[in-house]
């Protein structure tokens, strides 16, 4: 609790000191928003499935004020870079001068495209943002700043929306505007997240529940140093695959929608119509919607050792079937496997690089960091970072 809060004040300071250092004045407010780890239920939440999902203590901070100027105008902290845009240049992705968008502006600009569709006052703003969430590694860096741009926007228009309903306005930014067909998770947990909570969201209702998080174990996420650029990566493909094995196992059966609606005995009566590699995507959707309706009974029988087996039988799934692991991945899993305290380990994320998720007994956790730490980098030659993740609150001003 104190290393979360003192690490969440200094990023509030920083922020705050920057914007004034780039704008002369104060910010009006701050905004703060987390990533998230995934625990369970990878690739399923754009087939209807079910997912686990942590906000945790690392976050992206927007310190930002209304201005005269009908420009908004950013400063990106971590990549000491400037940007502007207006809804006139919304369209063409482009700078107040015409020049293009940086990749990075692409996401608030989306935010507020997607909230002007929608009928959201989006009042030009000046805003610095810096965030802890490591890019590329499968925290969701992007929904937390989507996120943050969201609050921040809502606090300026004089707007109030349910945080579910910010998510999805977040998430068709990232699908329609920024191009990554993503799924509701990410921006679900970072708008939705409880402190000292997992979350269960059953991606087609959008209803949940949070189930408390043992106080005797810890979270902790191990970064590969391995990163990817998700929008340049196989992801899209995958979710192809998906739905063409919807549209060939439709033939079979009329009424389903999404792989959600396809049984275990329907799908070993029916994958050997599918080709090959779609048969293995759709194999891992269906298998791992299993493994997490399971996971719910073991979360309420506080079964964690029965839960982290799943976590397990996760990473094969997604490294033989899904395909979307890489080999620093595996063996980061495969070293925490086999130490003292671990009951499960896992990639998280959209895998091709970035972090596993690990539960660990909280007690063990010192050991467990150092020696994964030190056989991984034995291992790859690369050196890891470790994270104890805090489950955090969702989206707000702070």
């Amino acid at each position: 609790m104190g290393r979360r809060y003192t690490r969440g004040m200094d990023l509030k300071n920083r922020v705050h000191q920057l914007f004034i250092e780039k704008f002369g004045r104060a910010p009006d407010f701050v905004a703060c928003a987390p990533g998230r780890v995934n625990l369970l239920g990878e690739h399923v939440d754009y087939n209807d499935g079910w997912v686990m999902p942590v906000a945790i203590d690392r976050a992206t901070y927007i310190a930002f004020s209304t201005t005269a100027s009908d420009q908004t105008a950013l400063w990106a902290g971590d990549f000491h870079q400037q940007a502007s845009f207006s809804p006139r240049t919304l369209s063409s992705k482009t700078q107040s001068d015409d020049s293009p968008l940086p990749d990075w502006a692409h996401y608030p600009a989306g935010v507020m495209w997607s909230l002007r569709e929608s009928g959201y006052e989006t009042p030009a703003m000046q805003a610095v943002f810096i965030s802890d969430v490591p890019r590329g590694a499968g925290l969701s860096s992007s929904a937390s700043v989507e996120l943050a741009f969201g609050v921040a926007w809502m606090t300026l228009g004089g707007w109030k929306i349910e945080p579910m309903d910010l998510a999805l306005l977040c998430q068709r930014a990232e699908n329609q505007y920024v191009g990554v067909n993503c799924g509701i998770m990410d921006q679900f947990a970072s708008a939705c997240g409880e402190r000292d909570h997992l979350l269960v969201l059953d991606c087609r209702s959008l209803e949940y529940r949070s189930f408390a998080l043992p106080k005797d174990v810890a979270i902790v996420v191990a970064d590969t140093s391995v990163r990817r650029k998700l929008t340049d990566s196989a992801y899209n493909d995958r979710r192809a695959a998906c739905e063409e094995a919807v549209r060939i196992l439709k033939q079979d059966l009329p009424n389903i929608k999404s792989l959600r609606d396809v049984n275990a005995a329907q799908f070993e009566e029916l994958s050997a119509k599918l080709p090959v590699q779609v048969e293995k995507r759709a194999r891992h959707v269906v298998e791992e919607m299993k493994r997490t309706e399971r996971a719910v009974s073991f979360l309420e029988a506080g079964d964690i050792a029965g839960f982290g087996d799943l976590m397990n039988q996760c990473h094969v799934s997604l490294r033989d079937l899904y395909e979307v692991s890489c080999p620093e991945l595996d063996a980061m899993a495969r070293i925490a496997q086999s130490l003292d305290g671990c009951y499960g380990a896992r990639l998280t994320g959209a895998g091709f690089g970035g972090c596993t998720v690990n539960l660990v007994e909280r007690e063990k956790v010192h050991d467990f960091e150092e020696i994964l730490a030190t056989r991984y980098e034995s291992e790859t030659g690369l050196h890891p970072e470790m994270y104890v993740c805090t489950s955090a609150d969702g989206a707000g001003l702070v």
